[in-house]
């Protein structure tokens, strides 16, 4: 299982540094090898990084490209599920049973759900409010999606074991075909090995590993 080691830093040394500060980020691996199998064009870079404190685990995208599509007739989960978009899943078990899954768009408009397997979404559920926020931006080359979950709400689902939260990364990318429509190219950190494009398996995901 692919890993990815999350750097600690000390809540005392951050001062007040914010999210989309590149200065926040100098000490977070930068992960790059995302892969979209199920596509031949080549992915359009993208780098995410990730650091966490005794309250917070952080983590940021930075998607270069600027031919960005959203969805915007409403804050419906259609809309944004129509949209360019990161994404995080994170498990509780190998066997999918929960996770749950955090999908973000440029604008930082969110679709929060609990999953069980086999696409069972329950929309309804939320990620605890005061235990998420999200913060985005836009330059010439790129946009950046960051943000920060606490620890709290992570030990509450039972998602961090020995060190370490299991989960994926990954990106959607919507691009117009020849008869107008936009359609999604799907991109991975970790290749799942499927016919078809899937993250919502327990082969999409990998290991972050928290260093002390």
């Amino acid at each position: 299982m692919k890993e990815y080691q999350v750097i600690f830093i000390n809540k005392k040394q951050k001062n007040e540094i914010g999210i989309l500060d590149s200065s926040f980020w100098e000490k977070a691996n930068c992960l790059t090898d995302f892969s979209s199998p199920w596509n031949r064009d080549p992915v359009l870079k993208i780098e995410f990084r990730a650091l966490w404190d005794q309250e917070n685990f952080y983590f940021n995208f930075r998607v270069f490209d600027r031919n960005v599509y959203t969805d915007q007739k409403d804050n419906s989960v259609d809309s944004i599920c129509n949209s360019d978009r990161v994404e995080l899943f994170f498990r509780s078990n190998d066997q999918l049973d929960p996770y749950y899954c955090l999908e973000i768009d440029p604008s930082t408009r969110l679709l929060d759900f609990i999953a069980r397997p086999n696409k069972v979404f329950d929309y309804d559920w939320k990620w605890p409010e005061n235990h998420i926020k999200l913060e985005s931006s836009a330059d010439e080359v790129s946009f950046t999606v960051a943000g920060l979950i606490s620890i709290a709400s992570l030990e509450k689902f039972d998602l961090i074991h020995n060190n370490t939260i299991e989960t994926g990364v990954y990106r959607a990318k919507f691009s117009k075909d020849e008869n107008g429509n936009y359609e999604p190219t799907w991109i991975s950190w970790v290749n799942p090995n499927t016919a078809e494009p899937n993250f919502h398996i327990a082969s999409s995901f990998g290991k972050f590993v928290l260093m002390k």
